[in-house]
């Protein structure tokens, strides 16, 4: 076993991405975040995720604002922290995979309006999905850090996990980040895993999870004595439950020992006391579930992310069959394992838990099939970790021919003509990324921009109402 360096652990501070996306639906605006920036700026963090995962739909859909100018404002007021943002591989901040030409120019957009690191998921773990994001993070010089989607099976043993690592370095991303987004990494199973990649490869090793199974402190413990390298964690009144582990506490946890952060206390109380009126805000109104800041020990039990039970919920409700809860949680490992273990994480935690409902309500498996059931198993997200379930492939898939090759491959350059379809209402260069990502929302939001540059009180009610209905 290599040598274990004790070092100060760095921290990513998630409040302006992952905590508040965890806890109030990425419900947080811009001008609740601004006047704070200068204290996080002051802390020394490895970094401040405050871009990407729903941060961007979320701000066009709910909060009519330009995820583009959130950027540009983080960026003029962080002189001194690298900002980081989340990215879904192939599928960038949406739900479908898009042509390499798309990916390569958000990338290149992202880093122009100032961000410094791309942390690159894919829900398969399917590394074909992640180079070409990886690529054009390299060209624009910013850090490409790869996100294995932690998970557990038969197939995710160490093994599974050392050649990934490998393989990430070959691929020549800047780090590595072991991301546990149900919260399932034990301590002692964190302690094995980093001793693990820290002998495979000599990139630095960041570790995020969830406090979700009341897990991640003690897990963020070992994992640092065992030599990780940067942990997330979230200011205390947008920290546990769902969120990350409290910044403050992991500081305190490591003060006076080798793994000592040296950040200062007053400064980092001094931020939380900002937050604790915005914490009692959300509370209030109703967008803060208290559900959702305790410890949920189903999501050891059933390996399911807190984001994806509260999903299986609202399902049942919808269709009037709350009461079949516990039956779909039972359906959940069955279609995990018939799309070959899966980590459960956007889309995959989607796709899977519909089908799950979609199969007890039906009282036959698989008699409805989901649009994205069939594209999981045609090949469109990728390779599964472990085969298809043969039988149940061809009852989805009929007599289709599954593809083999990374699924971008098959998809033809985009730019050109989505630029075409918004020529009319194009302001900024980003806007036709926008459009990529999310088209109707987009419309809406520009439809809504553009009444608002006008000045008519008429048009902008009208647009409003249109694009955001009551």
């Amino acid at each position: 076993m290599a040598e274990i360096i004790k070092k100060p652990v760095e921290i990513t501070e998630t409040i302006l991405r992952d905590a508040h996306q965890s806890l109030i639906a990425t419900r947080m605006t811009t001008e609740e975040m601004l006047p704070i920036v200068p204290k996080l700026d002051k802390v020394g963090y490895h970094s401040v995720e405050c871009w990407g995962g729903a941060t961007f739909d979320a701000a066009l859909r709910f909060l009519h604002e330009d995820p583009w100018d959130r950027l540009r404002k983080f960026r003029d007021g962080f002189k001194n922290t690298k900002l980081q943002m989340l990215f879904r591989g192939q599928n960038i901040l949406g739900y479908r995979p898009y042509a390499d030409d798309v990916v390569t120019y958000f990338v290149q957009k992202s880093v122009a309006n100032g961000i410094d690191i791309i942390r690159i998921f894919d829900c398969l773990n399917d590394l074909r999905n992640l180079k070409t994001a990886v690529d054009a993070a390299v060209k624009e010089k910013a850090e490409a850090q790869i996100a294995l989607s932690y998970t557990l099976g038969e197939a995710y043993d160490l093994e599974y996990w050392v050649s990934k690592a490998k393989a990430i370095e070959e691929m020549g991303a800047t780090s590595i980040c072991i991301k546990d987004m149900a919260g399932l990494l034990v301590p002692y199973k964190a302690t094995e895993l980093i001793h693990a990649m820290k002998e495979a490869t000599s990139l630095p090793i960041q570790l995020h999870t969830h406090y979700t199974s009341g897990e991640a402190s003690m897990t963020y413990m070992k994992a640092v004595e065992a030599g990780v390298d940067v942990i997330d964690c979230a200011i205390s009144p947008f920290a546990l439950g769902t969120s990350q582990p409290a910044t403050e506490v992991m500081v305190e946890t490591f003060r006076g020992t080798p793994y000592d952060t040296g950040y200062d206390m007053k400064l980092l109380n001094e931020i939380a006391e900002y937050f604790r009126p915005i914490r009692e805000k959300y509370i209030k109104n109703g967008t803060m579930n208290p559900k959702n800041m305790g410890v949920d020990i189903k999501t050891l039990l059933y390996q399911v992310p807190g984001g994806m039970l509260s999903n299986l919920t609202s399902q049942l409700k919808q269709q009037h069959a709350e009461d079949r809860f516990y039956d779909v949680l039972a359906e959940v490992p069955n279609v995990r394992k018939d799309m070959g273990e899966p980590p459960l994480v956007t889309p995959s935690s989607q796709i899977v838990g519909t089908q799950a409902v979609l199969n007890v309500l039906m009282g036959e498996r698989y008699k409805v099939v989901a649009k994205e059931t069939k594209d999981m198993f045609l090949g469109k997200y990728g390779a599964s970790t472990l085969p298809f379930d043969p039988e149940i492939q061809k009852k989805c898939i009929g007599n289709d021919t599954p593809i083999t090759c990374r699924p971008a491959d098959l998809i033809p350059d985009e730019l050109e003509t989505l630029e075409k379809e918004i020529a009319a209402y194009k302001k900024q260069d980003e806007d036709v990324l926008t459009y990529a990502l999310f088209p109707q929302v987009a419309m809406d939001f520009f439809k809504y921009r553009e009444a608002q540059e006008t000045g008519i009180d008429e048009k902008i009610a009208d647009a409003q109402n249109k694009a955001y209905p009551v």
